[in-house]
């Protein structure tokens, strides 16, 4: 946790927002983008994923916006990867965190990136290698993702009990971290809370954990409160709500970055993020959208009179 800040908002809009969208950023807009969130406070940004081009050009330029982003002094660069190529890509171009993609759920995996989630959790196995070996002091920290954590468009309800099998089995095999995901935006604040307890009764309160849920249903500010009452301390966000999962029908829009950064510190929690100066970098990423949709409250309606942030305070 990054000193100064009771809760980590991480924002994936360079990737998660991105990659789902028509609209390709230029690199340099990215940057802009990255630079300016990290100005106002943003501690950990999610700058881009290291899949094949072709698949989504809006990520072809990930190494190059990593490389660049790292020199951001205070900010921790985060990217997504699929499998081992990615991984070692990402690595080399000095990703501080490094993301590993699988679904809990057999039928998304195998949509999502052509592997069971037996292959999926050998390729992690892979990954986790080859960093302890490229990175013996392992300043590189191994997300293991959870995808589809509470739920899936192809099969329906996905157990609780296989989501803590994976969780263990990320963890035997070296993960850093959980990251889990309402990846198809299926969840419900009691859900979200019964999943987080039984996780944390299964792992233990020392293992760093994430959330990233979708606003698809209009859950996402009440699941991420959820999973604060549960204990995460990491939540994943969007400015303006962009993005959601490509390979999932309907499941588009993060949980929007300045709206839970608002819940947040009007609930006494610090994010060390500067609301006003968040919203001036909303209105400069929006300059480069074409028609895409943005979405957000607190952008339209303002603080209330009196609000003080917890981070000014």
């Amino acid at each position: 946790m990054h000193e100064g800040i009771d809760i980590l908002v991480h924002e994936v809009g360079p990737r998660d927002g991105l990659q789902s969208i028509e609209t390709v950023f230029p690199t340099e807009a990215k940057l802009d983008w990255i630079r300016a969130a990290a100005a106002a406070g943003v501690p950990q940004i999610q700058v881009g994923s290291f899949v094949r081009a072709d698949l989504l050009p809006q990520m072809a330029d990930s190494a190059d916006v990593v490389r660049q982003s790292i020199d951001i002094p205070g900010l921790t660069v985060s990217a997504l990867v699929p499998n081992l190529k990615g991984a070692q890509n990402a690595i080399t171009a000095g990703a501080h965190q490094v993301g590993v993609v699988m679904s809990v759920s057999e039928a998304h995996n195998k949509s999502n990136v052509n592997r069971t989630v037996d292959e999926s959790l050998e390729g992690f196995r892979q990954i986790v290698e080859y960093r302890n070996e490229a990175d013996p002091d392992r300043k590189t920290v191994i997300s293991g993702g959870l995808a589809t954590s509470f739920g899936c468009t192809i099969s329906g309800s996905v157990p609780v009990r296989d989501v803590m099998k994976r969780a263990e089995q990320l963890l035997e095999l070296g993960a850093d971290r959980l990251n889990v995901a309402d990846t198809v935006g299926f969840a419900n604040p009691k859900q979200v809370k019964d999943l987080f307890e039984e996780l944390y009764r299964t792992v233990g309160k020392d293992v760093p954990v994430g959330a990233h849920f979708h606003d698809t249903r209009g859950m996402g500010l009440a699941n991420a409160f959820a999973a604060l009452e549960a204990g995460v301390r990491e939540l994943d966000s969007c400015l303006g709500g962009l993005g959601g999962c490509p390979y999932a029908p309907g499941a588009s829009g993060n949980v929007v970055t300045e709206d839970l950064v608002f819940m947040l510190e009007a609930m006494g929690l610090r994010t060390g993020i500067d609301l006003d100066a968040l919203l001036e970098v909303r209105e400069s990423m929006e300059k480069h959208l074409k028609g895409e949709p943005t979405q957000g409250t607190f952008v339209k309606a303002g603080p209330p009179l009196g609000f003080v942030p917890a981070t000014a305070a």
